[in-house]
């Protein structure tokens, strides 16, 4: 199938998801993961319509970035090692995974222009996932009070894998209820008034639960 196809199919998933929650689907970002895919394939979805692609790894961005350029909005969604930021820092409109104050220097020192970050959250537990714990987020978040190219535009996490919709549905509501806690600070570089959550396999179940960015891959674009 195209792109094309894929993306009408999940159009109307968010339409029917937001319909039982009240949502309106306007308010869903759809970012196109397309580290498994080619620089055709993620050109495809810019072609459909699509204005928001995600890579995880700097080479992967860098190469479609040198391709694609400005005719799309880059979110990098994968572990930033410090070292790296300096490859990204200038073509990245978002960055989703920042969990740690060592990043967080060395996008205050990179950059050029303030980033838009989603503080990344591992609220499941889960040893082989990344993130901050829930109970450091919001010390966290203080901590980045005076870092000028930082904005906290909402928080991010990665669900387990599982069929398990209770359980999913914990994960996102727990993210949901920490967002609202951040947001009542009223932090000035910190609105975080977004949820990046849910990907090709529980994206419907995120909306529901509030995500207002979704990551879909294999569901949208493939994986080869």
């Amino acid at each position: 199938m195209s792109v094309r196809d894929h993306l009408a199919i999940i159009r109307d998933n968010i339409e029917a998801a937001c319909k039982r929650v009240g949502r309106d689907p306007a308010g869903i970002r759809i970012i196109a993961v397309t580290k498994y895919v080619s620089i055709e394939r993620a050109k495809e979805a810019l072609a459909a319509g699509i204005t928001d692609l995600g890579e995880n790894r700097d080479d992967g961005l860098l190469q479609k970035y040198e391709a694609i350029g400005r005719e799309a909005i880059w979110h990098f969604i994968g572990t930033l090692q410090s070292r790296k930021v300096k490859n990204v820092i200038d073509k990245v409109d978002y960055i989703h995974s920042l969990d740690r104050l060592s990043l967080a220097h060395e996008i205050e020192k990179r950059a050029a222009k303030r980033i838009k970050c989603f503080v990344q959250v591992n609220v499941s537990g889960e040893e082989t996932k990344h993130g901050l714990s829930k109970d450091e987020v919001i010390p966290f978040i203080e901590q980045l009070r005076d870092f000028s190219k930082i904005e906290v535009v909402g928080l991010m996490t990665m669900a387990p894998y599982t069929d398990d919709e209770a359980f999913l549905r914990q994960c996102f509501r727990q993210l949901k209820t920490l967002q609202q806690h951040v947001q009542a600070l009223h932090i000035p570089n910190a609105p975080c008034t977004e949820l990046s959550m849910g990907m090709s396999n529980d994206y419907v179940i995120a909306i529901e639960e509030g995500a207002t960015f979704i990551r879909l891959g294999t569901s949208l674009v493939g994986n080869e």
